[in-house]
């Protein structure tokens, strides 16, 4: 059965994540630009990239490398002509992190924003694990109301991600990072309409144990 991201048009997502109901896409794009330049890495792996909104924010010589991973071809297509300028560093690579973790390179630091939800929390441990980045940066939608899906004139265009979808909060995400030793540096809360908030919780790696002074400010 295939993965009901790859059933999702790119324009019909956009749309949805940018319209006055959901505010989604500008507020990740902020975000973004900030994710890019807090930590000292030099390979990068975005999971979830979708139409590559915040790429425009990687300056020259930021990063060596730039991995892009989407379930959608079509989504990746278009970040590649959309940010030709990143060519010989941006690097698109199709997998669904269900059944594909073993084809994942390493990388200095993983960004995932609005993802964890669609594969859960055990197989995002099983990504960080193989990665095995030095920082990690995720962005989680908190739904402070029933609705986890915002309505707009696309609702409809996501009606079989509730197959798919897992309930997130703050705590989880820290208890699962924490079982494989990463520990929150800060976080940060984005208020959206409809009863939603994005949280952003960043996480360095340590070797073993919690250290002193990496509790979450």
């Amino acid at each position: 059965m295939k993965n009901p991201w790859e059933e999702i048009p790119l324009a019909d997502y956009e749309n949805h994540m940018q319209s006055d109901s959901v505010m989604q896409l500008q507020a990740m794009n902020e975000l973004m630009k900030q994710q890019f330049i807090a930590c000292p890495a030099s390979h990068v792996m975005i999971l979830g990239i979708a139409g590559g909104n915040g790429l425009e924010h990687i300056t020259d010589g930021r990063f060596d490398k730039v991995y892009a991973v989407d379930v959608n071809a079509l989504y990746l297509e278009e970040v590649v002509r959309r940010y030709a300028n990143l060519n010989g560093v941006l690097e698109c690579l199709c997998l669904d992190l269900k059944e594909e973790i073993a084809k994942l390179p390493h990388a200095d630091m993983v960004i995932a924003n609005l993802l964890i939800e669609y594969i859960g929390y055990q197989c995002f441990q099983k990504v960080i694990q193989h990665v095995s980045p030095a920082y990690v940066s995720c962005i989680i939608q908190v739904n402070l109301e029933d609705a986890w899906i915002s309505d707009s004139p696309y609702l409809h265009v996501f009606d079989r991600l509730d197959a798919i979808h897992h309930q997130m909060d703050e705590q989880g995400l820290k208890k699962i990072m924490s079982e494989i030793n990463y520990f929150p540096r800060n976080s940060l809360e984005y208020m959206l309409p409809n009863g939603k908030k994005l949280v952003q919780i960043d996480f360095n790696r340590y070797p073993s144990g919690l250290p002193a002074g990496c509790l979450d400010r």
